[in-house]
């Protein structure tokens, strides 16, 4: 027989899926603006999907082009549609769970790389990650674990620590998860994945020193849902912790994960950055505009 605290969850849970499906879908797909000459393009796919162009290299970073996954409807349609991608040299996927390692979407980016070019891309993970990839259409599989780095041409990636969890089902909890930095001889990028507020931020700073920081500000409601996610409060702190130059927001607005309103992430945090005098180096990117910073 079921307890009250778990009749309650449930009924939570039904409302949340009641309102996601009944909520119409919006937003607009688009075709991404090219680099040139070592520009670094950011693209906001949707939820903490992007696509970077980073030393002449294409990434995609925990891409999410699903409509559902599973009784949760997306509310935002992904601001680029897989066909208009370039060929892609790598993904970087920072946990297991599945809004951010989606199979069908990881399938599809490898299978049109390598329509389009012969080649296969290669796929980042963390350790213990790749049995739930091996079988995707990837040339190079490779894992790491926090502090560890691979080069990609000119390109450096770092794996970075983070305060969440990587298990795919309730039992493997044995799986890795994290974020990444990207650097190259001009620009430097990080991904924080999906995390709560903690102490590595500073220490992600200060031994990777990254220029802009893509950072989560949804899934924060009940309060308790923050000993996994960061509220927006907690990600402009993380940005000041980072001492980054600018600031993009994810996580937030595509899949309703949580019981926050949908519109008042954002809200919240451009009032913290006013009130803290940083607005100017916080970017909402709309989804499928692609922004070039210099």
């Amino acid at each position: 027989m079921l307890g009250p605290t778990i009749r309650r969850k449930a009924r939570q849970f039904g409302t949340l899926v009641r309102h996601s499906a009944m909520t119409p879908r919006t937003g607009v797909s688009r075709k991404p603006l090219l680099a040139r000459r070592g520009e670094l393009g950011v693209t906001f796919i949707g939820h903490s999907s992007f696509f970077l162009q980073l030393g002449g290299r294409n990434i995609l970073v925990d891409p999410n082009f699903a409509r559902w996954i599973f009784v949760l409807k997306r509310l935002r349609r992904p601001g680029l549609r897989l066909r208009d991608l370039p060929p892609i040299d790598a993904v970087l996927v920072s946990h297991a769970h599945f809004d951010h390692l989606h199979r069908p979407s990881l399938r599809a980016i490898a299978w049109l790389t390598r329509r389009k070019t012969g080649k296969r891309p290669a796929i980042i993970v963390p350790r213990q990650v790749r049995d739930l990839v091996s079988d995707l259409g990837y040339g190079r599989i490779i894992e790491l674990d926090w502090w560890q780095s691979v080069h990609l041409g000119g390109v450096e990636i770092t794996h970075t620590p983070s305060q969440h969890w990587g298990a795919r089902v309730v039992r493997d909890v044995h799986r890795g998860y994290g974020g990444y930095v990207l650097r190259n001889g001009r620009h430097s990028i990080y991904h924080a994945g999906d995390t709560a507020y903690f102490n590595g931020f500073r220490e992600i700073g200060e031994r990777l020193a990254p220029e802009l920081a893509l950072l989560p500000i949804g899934a924060y409601h009940p309060d308790s849902f923050r000993r996994v996610h960061t509220s927006p409060e907690d990600a402009v702190q993380a940005f000041l912790d980072l001492g980054a130059r600018w600031m993009v927001p994810m996580h937030y607005g595509t899949f309703r994960l949580s019981y926050e309103p949908v519109e008042e992430p954002i809200q919240r945090l451009k009032a913290d950055a006013r009130r803290r005098g940083i607005e100017k180096s916080v970017y909402v990117l709309e989804e499928g505009v692609t922004k070039f910073f210099e």
